[in-house]
């Protein structure tokens, strides 16, 4: 038995399997959609401190090649 909730809409799921629910782990396709929209809008990010195009701070360390 499985009783979980959606995490966009939250409405609450439950059944004998996630075979009962096709979209899983989302209720129906339209949850599914608005959660690709927001990655695809970048809604999901992670904080980060370093300055956007500031890639010399990734590569300091490296020491160039002869």
């Amino acid at each position: 038995m499985i009783r979980v909730r959606c995490s966009i809409c939250e409405r609450w799921m439950e059944g004998q399997s996630t075979a009962e629910w096709p979209e899983f782990p989302f209720c129906s396709r339209r949850c599914k959609t608005i959660d690709l929209g927001r990655w695809l809008g970048e809604n999901y990010r992670i904080p980060s401190d370093a300055e956007e195009g500031s890639e010399s701070e990734y590569f300091a360390d490296e020491k160039e090649i002869p």
